[in-house]
C-alpha cells in the first residue's frame, strides 16, 4: 500500500504530520476504521448506483426487465421444453423462478462489482489513503436498491396469481444478509487476485454463469436427489435460494443445506477479509 501523509494545522504549534506506513504480515481487519469512513462508503455506493443507469435508455427499468426476461427464457427452455415445473401445483413456475432470481441477482451483481472493484477504481487507490475494504463493500451494498425494486415487482406477481407471502417472510432479511456475505466473501478473494492477475476479470462472468446452472434457480431443489444433493451442500447459494422460497410462499423448509451454507460463507468471508488485508499493501503499486 502506498504510504500517505496528512497534515493538520494546530493553533499552538507547527503542523502535525501523520505518516501512514504499510502493514506487514497478516494484518488484522479494522472494522472500526471502516466505520470511520462510512461517509465515503455511502458516496461510493451511491456513485455505483448512478453510474450503472446513467445514459441508459430504460434506466432503472432494467431492474424489472432483467428478471422478467430470465423468467421467459427459463419458462420456455425448462418448463415447456424439458417439462420442469415448480413441484407444487399451487405454485406457478414463474413465481418459483422469480423467488430464486431475487437472491441470485443480488448475489451475482454484487460479486461482479466487488470482484472488479479494485481495478475499476485504480485512480482512487493511487491518490489518497482510505481503507481499501470500502470499495468492494460499496459494490455489494449497491445491489440492495435493485433488490428492493425487484422485490416489489415479485410481490405484485404473487398478488396477480392470487398468492400472499407466508409468515416466514420475517426471516428474509437474514437470508438477504447471507447472500450479500456470500458475494462479499468470494468478491474479496477475486478483487485481490484481480489486482495481481488481470485474467481474473475475464473469468468472473463465466464463473457466475456456471454458478447459475448449479444453483436451483430454474428448477426446484427437490429435483436434485442422491449423492448429487450432498455436493449441492458445497454451494451456499443453494441454501439461500431454498430459504427464499420457504420465506416467500411456504416451500419446503431449508434443511442442513442452509447450515452448511452458513458455515462455508463464514469461512470464505473471514479468510477473504484477511487475504484482502494481507495483499492490499501492494494494490497501489501494481494496479
Amino acid at each position: 500500500m502506498a504510504g500517505s501523509a496528512a497534515e493538520a494545522q494546530t493553533p499552538s504549534g507547527p503542523p502535525e504530520r501523520r505518516i501512514i506506513k504499510p502493514t506487514s504480515g497478516w494484518a488484522p481487519v479494522r472494522l472500526r476504521e471502516l466505520w470511520e469512513y462510512r461517509e465515503l462508503l455511502y458516496f461510493l455506493t451511491w456513485r455505483d448506483i448512478k453510474v450503472r443507469y446513467k445514459q441508459a435508455i430504460l434506466g432503472i427499468a432494467w431492474v424489472v426487465v432483467q428478471p422478467l426476461l430470465a423468467i421467459v427464457v427459463f419458462g420456455v427452455v425448462f418448463n415447456l421444453v424439458l417439462g420442469v415445473d415448480s413441484g407444487d401445483p399451487n405454485v406457478p413456475y414463474p413465481v418459483m423462478t422469480f423467488a430464486a432470481l431475487l437472491p441470485w441477482q443480488l448475489f451475482s451483481g454484487s460479486l461482479q462489482r466487488a470482484g472488479t472493484s479494485m481495478v475499476s477504481n485504480a485512480g482512487l487507490l493511487t491518490k489518497v489513503y482510505f481503507p481499501r475494504l470500502v470499495i468492494p463493500v460499496s459494490g455489494v451494498l449497491a445491489g440492495l436498491v435493485d433488490f428492493a425494486i425487484a422485490f416489489v415487482v415479485f410481490l405484485i406477481m404473487m398478488f396477480a396469481y392470487g398468492m400472499t407471502p407466508t409468515w416466514q417472510i420475517v426471516f428474509l432479511p437474514f437470508l438477504v444478509l447471507l447472500a450479500m456475505a456470500t458475494a462479499l466473501g468470494f468478491g474479496l478473494w477475486l478483487a485481490a487476485l484481480n489486482v495481481l492477475y488481470r485474467d481474473v476479470q475475464y473469468i468472473i462472468p463465466y464463473l457466475i454463469q456456471m454458478w447459475l446452472f448449479i444453483s436451483p434457480v430454474a428448477y426446484p431443489l427437490d429435483d436434485v436427489t442422491g449423492p448429487l444433493r450432498y455436493l449441492y451442500g458445497l454451494n451456499p447459494m443453494a441454501g439461500v435460494v431454498q430459504g427464499f422460497r420457504w420465506c416467500l410462499y411456504g416451500d419446503r423448509a431449508p434443511d442442513t443445506l442452509l447450515f452448511v451454507a452458513i458455515g462455508i460463507v463464514s469461512v470464505v468471508l473471514v479468510s477473504g477479509l484477511y487475504y484482502f488485508r494481507r495483499t492490499e499493501r501492494r494494490f497501489a503499486d501494481v494496479v
